[in-house]
């Protein structure tokens, strides 16, 4: 098969790094073709911390996943997190020359540029810009403003802002193991893509990605994102509580955690007794149950409070901006036993887990449908997005090349007129994250 048919995803956890190959079947689903994952050694909450046992990890991954499919793999699409990305709002406006045409996509990319060009904190970039509302002379709630008549163009914006030295980081990582840059997405939207429903997104919902390093926030309403956050917190800090509260490696805390770990204390008698052998000619350690859940529940309460900060951050309390469809738990944190009561004890809102398996085939294996594998599903799926958003662009162009000649013999079209037609496409289709992810494809080259 060649690439043209296929995508891949690459998620770059703390814990795993799983590089996932995919294409569309015909009834618009997405068929698994091959997946690898490895260690990830070289990721602390969420960023690069070591550009050597990073690529080596992705190289494992990317290679299982090789083998796995018998496909090969070259442009891959990635997911950012970490504790450096925050978000912003923000609203802008442009006034038009000429009111008396209709507003079109120069208007809204002119818009959009506009908050590209925000003075951010030294060292930080501008990863996203998400138009939520626009407002047309003064007209408010306007969702679609194309083709409408005004002067005055105003639009409230989400800004996700991340550190360029992060990003960077990321990219040469990508490079190095011999793989194409794709482009970068943030984790948190790639994971929203593959578990939440169009309804939930309507209806206003909160996803919750628990993973090892970090725990990542979306929140949607009338189905526009309006709000990210990344927690510096995950699972691994669960498991240190546990090594640390107990005595015990990590390892064995880890494996604590996942056979035995409970969000809730209430759940375990006083005389559940785990006895964990010792180290090297030690006596064994006997743990109770109960101490146990104590300490997961300290920390995961920690978690989940910070996230319902960021929650009411966002103006939940207000009747027009609830989330009707409450909570979505997914990633590998979101598997801990009793996690969903807890969520629902502190937040009083409805919660449910969520598996990507939304968007896959029927016969996918069981094992990707797992909240482990939200966020490489969903980037997958950012993946395919775009191939078919280039390949329609291609299409398009190609006709019309095919159409120009005629013109020319019909209208006396001059060679420069001709020459304007074709990057006016390209240009329309390509969002302002595209192109910033051409830059630092550019950025990188260069800095062979």
């Amino acid at each position: 098969m060649e690439q043209g048919k296929y995508s891949v995803g690459l998620d770059i956890g703390t814990t795993k790094i799983v590089a996932i190959i995919g294409k569309e079947n015909e009834y618009g689903k997405i068929e698994i073709l091959g997946i690898g994952k490895s260690k990830s050694l070289g990721v602390h909450r969420g960023v690069v911390n070591n550009i050597t046992q990073t690529i080596q990890s992705i190289q494992q991954a990317v290679e299982q996943a090789e083998s796995n499919s018998g496909l090969k793999i070259g442009s891959v699409v990635v997911g950012i997190a970490g504790q450096h990305i925050r978000s912003l709002q923000h609203s802008d406006y442009i006034t038009r020359d000429d009111s008396e045409q209709v507003i079109n996509e120069d208007d809204v990319d002119k818009l959009c540029n506009q908050v590209y060009k925000l003075i951010m904190l030294p060292g930080e970039e501008i990863i996203h810009v998400l138009p939520q509302e626009y407002k047309i002379d003064g007209q408010a709630e306007i969702k679609e403003p194309m083709g409408m008549y005004g002067a005055r163009l105003e639009a409230n914006f989400h800004v996700v802002v991340g550190q360029v030295s992060s990003i960077k980081n990321v990219g040469r990582c990508i490079k190095s193991a011999g793989l194409d840059l794709g482009s970068i997405t943030l984790e948190p939207l790639a994971s929203a893509n593959a578990v939440l429903s169009q309804e939930e997104k309507e209806a206003g919902v909160a996803l919750i990605d628990i993973g090892g390093g970090t725990t990542d926030l979306a929140i949607f309403k009338d189905g526009i994102i309006r709000h990210t956050a990344v927690i510096p917190f995950g699972g691994n800090v669960i498991t240190e509580d546990i090594k640390e509260g107990c005595s015990i490696i990590e390892k064995q805390a880890e494996l604590l955690k996942i056979k035995f770990g409970s969000a809730w204390p209430g759940e375990n008698k006083e005389n559940e007794i785990v006895s964990i052998p010792g180290l090297r000619g030690r006596e064994p350690k006997e743990i109770t149950l109960k101490n146990l859940s104590k300490i997961i529940h300290a920390r995961v309460v920690e978690i989940v409070e910070q996230v319902y900060v960021e929650i009411k951050n966002y103006g939940h309390d207000e009747q027009k901006k609830k989330l009707i469809a409450g909570i979505v738990l997914t990633g590998g944190g979101s598997q801990l036993k009793h996690l969903k009561q807890l969520v629902e004890y502190i937040t009083g809102m409805d919660t449910r887990i969520g598996y990507p398996n939304e968007h896959l085939a029927g016969d996918s294996d069981e094992e990707i449908a797992s909240p482990l594998y939200a966020t490489a599903v969903g980037l997958l799926m950012n993946a395919l997005k775009t191939k078919a958003k280039n390949e329609a662009i291609e299409a398009e162009e190609e006709e019309l090349q095919n159409q120009l000649p005629e013109n020319e013999m019909n209208d006396d079209t001059t060679e420069a007129e001709t020459a304007v037609v074709k990057p006016e496409i390209q240009r329309d289709r390509k969002s302002v994250f595209d192109k910033w992810s051409d830059k630092l494809k550019d950025f990188l080259d260069n800095a062979e």
